[in-house]
C-alpha cells in the first residue's frame, strides 16, 4: 500500500527536527576544543588543565546518559530532548562568559549533563513517531547530521575565535543553541510519543528487573560495540593527523585532509546505509561487512602498505564503509529493546560512546610519545575487528524482528 503524502511529510518533519538537534549536540561537543590555543594564552592555563575540561564533559555525559534513559521511559523524550539542548546552550554560555578557568569547568559540567540526553531521547522519539518503513532513513539522517555537526564546529569556532575572540565564539554558539531550543519547543507536539501500551496486569519494572535487562547479553554486547567503536574513532580523531604525519612524513595539510576525507565520506556512508538498511534482512552482515572493509583499509595504513599520497583515498574508503554500518547498527540495537524500555536501553548502550572516548586517548598518546605512530592504526584495526565480534552476536538477522514492533502514532 502506498504511503499517504501527509504521512511522508509528518515523518520527514520529525526526522528533520530530531536529526538537527542531534547535529547541534555534536556541534557543541567540538566547539570548545579547537579554541584551546586561544584559551590557554588568555587564561594562562596548561593544555593538561584544558584536557581535564574535555574529559570532564564526557565523564558527566557518560555517567548521566543511562539515567537519562530512565527519565525518557518515565516522562517521554520530548521534554528531555528540549531540556538537554537548553543545558548544552547554557553550559556553552557559562564557559563563554567565564572570567577564569573555574567557569570553564562549570560550563563543562552543565553541557555534559545536557549532552547525556540525546541518544535515549532521539531514538525514543524516532522509534515511536516514524513509520516502520522509514526508520532506516531516519537513522541515516540522524547519523549524517551528527557528522555534519562535527564538521561545522571547528570551522565555526576557530573562524569566530580568530576574528572576535574565544569568548565570542562560545557565546555565538550558545545563541545558536538557544535558537534550536525555540525551534524544538515550537514543534513540541510533533515530538510527543504516547507511552507504549502495557498489559493491564503489568507492574512497573523493579530495580532488579531493570538491572537484569541492562546486563542481559544482547544489551551488554551493544554497549561493548559502542565502546569499541568509539575507542577506535578516538584514535583517528585525536591522533590520526599526528600519526600520519610522523609515520608517512607527509605535510600536516595532507594528513588533516585525509582525516577530513574520512569524516566526509563517513557521512556519505551513513546516508547510503539508510537505503541499504531499509532493503536488507541481514543487518548483522551489513554491520560486520562494513567494519571488516574499514578495518582492512586501516591495516593498510598501519602496515605502510600504501604511499602517503593515497592516505586521503584510503581513509575516505574506510570512512564510507564504516559509515554504511550506522543505520543497520541502530536497527540492531532496536531489535534488542523490549517495549517500554527504549530510553533505558539506548541510554545505556550509547553511553559506550562516552566510555570509549575516555579510556583510550591516553594510550594513543603513550604510543605517540614512544615514536610508534603505526601503533595508533594497529590499535584502531584491532578494536574494529573486536567490534565485529560483538555485532555477530547480536539479533540483527531479521528485518521483521527489527521493524515489525514499531507503532505508528
Amino acid at each position: 500500500m502506498n504511503a499517504r503524502p501527509s504521512d511522508i511529510r509528518r515523518d520527514a518533519t520529525i526526522i528533520g527536527l530530531v536529526s538537527f538537534a542531534h547535529g547541534m549536540s555534536h556541534f557543541f561537543q567540538l566547539i570548545v576544543a579547537p579554541l584551546f590555543p586561544f584559551i590557554k594564552d588568555d587564561l594562562e592555563v596548561s593544555y593538561a588543565a584544558l584536557g581535564f575540561v574535555f574529559a570532564l564533559f564526557y565523564t558527566v555525559s557518560g555517567v548521566f546518559q543511562p539515567l537519562a534513559g530512565f527519565v525518557v521511559d518515565r516522562w517521554g523524550g520530548r521534554a528531555v530532548l528540549i531540556g538537554g539542548t537548553a543545558l548544552l546552550a547554557a553550559g556553552t554560555f557559562v564557559a563563554g562568559a567565564a572570567p577564569g578557568y573555574t567557569g570553564l569547568v562549570l560550563g563543562a559540567v552543565v553541557a555534559g549533563l545536557g549532552n547525556s540526553v540525546f541518544h535515549p531521547a532521539d531514538f525514543a522519539i524516532l522509534n515511536g513517531r516514524v513509520s516502520a518503513q522509514r526508520l532506516g532513513y531516519a537513522y541515516s539522517a540522524h547519523g549524517v547530521l551528527g557528522y555534519l555537526g562535527y564538521a561545522v564546529a571547528p570551522v565555526f569556532s576557530v573562524g569566530v575565535g580568530a576574528a572576535f575572540g574565544w569568548r565570542a565564539a562560545l557565546l555565538a554558539g550558545a545563541a545558536f543553541g538557544a535558537a534550536t531550543v525555540v525551534l524544538l519547543a515550537a514543534n513540541a507536539r510533533r515530538l510527543t510519543v504516547d507511552q507504549e501500551p502495557r498489559p493491564a496486569s503489568a507492574k512497573p519494572a523493579t530495580l532488579a528487573q531493570d538491572a537484569s535487562l541492562l546486563l542481559s547479553a544482547p544489551v551488554v554486547m551493544c554497549f561493548l560495540y559502542f565502546t569499541l567503536y568509539a575507542s577506535a574513532f578516538a584514535g583517528l580523531q585525536s591522533f590520526g593527523v599526528a600519526a600520519m604525519k610522523e609515520q608517512y612524513e607527509v605535510p600536516a595539510t595532507l594528513a588533516s585532509g585525509a582525516l577530513t576525507a574520512y569524516l566526509v565520506f563517513g557521512a556519505a556512508g551513513i546516508f547510503a546505509g539508510g537505503f541499504i538498511a531499509t532493503r536488507t534482512s541481514r543487518h548483522d552482515l551489513v554491520a560486520a561487512g562494513g567494519l571488516a572493509l574499514g578495518a582492512a583499509a586501516t591495516l593498510l595504513v598501519a602496515a605502510s602498505a600504501i604511499p602517503g599520497s593515497l592516505l586521503p583515498a584510503v581513509l575516505a574508503f574506510a570512512g564510507f564503509t564504516v559509515g554504511v554500518t550506522g543505520p543497520s547498527r541502530d536497527l540492531i540495537v532496536r531489535a534488542t529493546t523490549p517495549p517500554g524500555a527504549t530510553g533505558k536501553v539506548y541510554g545505556f548502550v550509547y553511553s559506550g560512546f562516552d566510555v570509549g572516548s575516555l579510556i583510550t586517548p591516553v594510550f594513543y598518546g603513550w604510543l605517540m610519545d614512544r615514536s610508534l605512530p603505526q601503533g595508533v592504526f594497529y590499535v584502531v584495526f584491532g578494536l574494529t575487528l573486536a567490534a565485529i565480534l560483538t555485532v555477530l552476536n547480536l539479533p540483527g538477522r531479521s528485518k521483521t524482528g527489527a521493524l515489525a514492533a514499531t507503532r505508528r502514532t
